[in-house]
C-alpha cells in the first residue's frame, strides 16, 4: 500500500475514534485514554529500557483509582458495598489530590525540560526512568480527564479545542516551517524544525483560539471577553508547551536511536509519536485553570 494513503487511513481512524468516543460519553472518552496510556506506558518502557509489567499495572490503578475516586465517587463506594459488603468512606479531598498530583508532575515537567536542553545527557538513569514514567506519562493522561471537566460537568468541547489548537499548531508549523523555514530551532534533537515554524504554528494556534471561542464555545455575551482571553491564552501554551513536547519526546527517541515511539498507527508511528505534545501540555493546561479558579 502506497505510504501516504497508509498514513492518510489510519489519521482518520485516529481521529474518528479520538473524536467519537469523546463525544459518545464520559465512559468511553475514559476508556480510551486508559487505553492510549497503556499503550504510551508500554511503548516508553521499551524507549528508556525498563520492564513493562509493573509500570503497566500502577499506571492503570493509578489512572483507574483517580477517575473513580473523582468522578465516581458515590457509584464505586455503592458497587465494593453491594459486590463486597465493603463500607469504605472515599470522601477524599479531590482539591488536594489535585495538587498534589499537580506539583508532582510540575516538578517532572521542570526535570524534562532540563533533559532536552542540556545536550550532555545521553543516558538516563533508572531513577529517572521512572520518575518520567510517572510525572511525563501517567499523570499527564490524568489531567487529560479532569481538564476535560471545566468548571462544573464533563464538556468535550474542551478537549476537542485543545487538540484542534495542537493539530493547527502542528499543521502549521510544518507548512510555515517547510516553506519559509531557515533558522533551525533546535537542530541536534529536531533537524526539520526551525524558527519560522514554530511561530507561523504559534500564530495560526491563537486565530484558532479566537475561532473556537467565538464560534465552537460560543461562551455567553457577557463572559465571550473573557472566553476569548482564556482560549487565545491555551493556544499560546499549546504553542509554547507543545512544541516542547514534542522536542522531549524526539530526545528520548534519539537516545533510544529509534524513528517512532511504536508501530501501532501505520504511517504515524505509535501513540506517543501522536500524543507527545497534549501529555505535556495538560498539566500545563490544569495549572492554567487553577490558577483562572483562584483569580475568579
Amino acid at each position: 500500500m502506497n505510504e501516504t494513503l497508509k498514513r492518510g487511513i489510519s489519521g482518520v481512524v485516529y481521529i474518528v475514534l479520538l473524536l467519537t468516543s469523546i463525544l459518545y460519553s464520559t465512559e468511553t472518552f475514559f476508556i480510551l485514554f486508559g487505553i492510549f496510556l497503556l499503550i504510551a506506558i508500554y511503548e516508553f518502557c521499551n524507549l528508556v529500557q525498563i520492564h513493562k509489567v509493573f509500570p503497566i499495572i500502577f499506571g492503570f490503578s493509578l489512572y483507574s483509582t483517580v477517575a473513580l475516586v473523582s468522578h465516581y465517587n458515590q457509584e464505586t463506594v455503592s458497587f465494593l458495598k453491594t459486590n463486597f459488603d465493603l463500607d469504605i468512606d472515599l470522601n477524599i479531598n479531590i482539591q488536594q489530590l489535585n495538587i498534589v498530583l499537580l506539583v508532582i508532575a510540575l516538578v517532572v515537567t521542570l526535570k524534562c525540560i532540563l533533559f532536552l536542553f542540556y545536550d550532555s545527557i545521553q543516558k538516563i538513569n533508572t531513577s529517572s526512568k521512572y520518575l518520567y514514567l510517572l510525572g511525563y506519562i501517567i499523570l499527564p493522561f490524568v489531567f487529560i480527564t479532569k481538564i476535560s471537566f471545566g468548571v462544573i460537568d464533563y464538556n468535550p468541547k474542551i478537549i476537542i479545542g485543545l487538540f484542534i489548537l495542537i493539530w493547527t499548531n502542528d499543521t502549521f508549523a510544518y507548512i510555515v516551517g517547510k516553506s519559509i523555514g531557515k533558522t533551525k530551532l533546535l537542530e541536534k534533537i529536531s533537524p526539520k524544525k526551525t524558527v519560522e515554524g514554530f511561530l507561523g504554528g504559534l500564530l495560526f494556534a491563537v486565530v484558532a483560539g479566537y475561532l473556537i471561542s467565538k464560534y465552537y464555545i460560543k461562551a455567553k455575551p457577557e463572559f465571550s471577553d473573557r472566553s476569548i482571553l482564556i482560549w487565545t491564552s491555551i493556544a499560546v501554551i499549546v504553542g509554547v508547551a507543545g512544541t516542547i513536547g514534542d522536542l522531549i519526546e524526539s530526545k528520548f527517541k534519539r537516545i533510544a536511536n529509534v524513528k517512532d515511539s511504536g508501530n501501532i498507527m501505520p504511517g504515524h508511528g505509535g501513540i506517543l509519536d501522536r500524543l507527545d505534545s497534549v501529555i505535556f501540555v495538560a498539566p500545563l493546561i490544569f495549572l492554567f485553570y487553577q490558577i483562572l479558579n483562584y483569580v475568579s
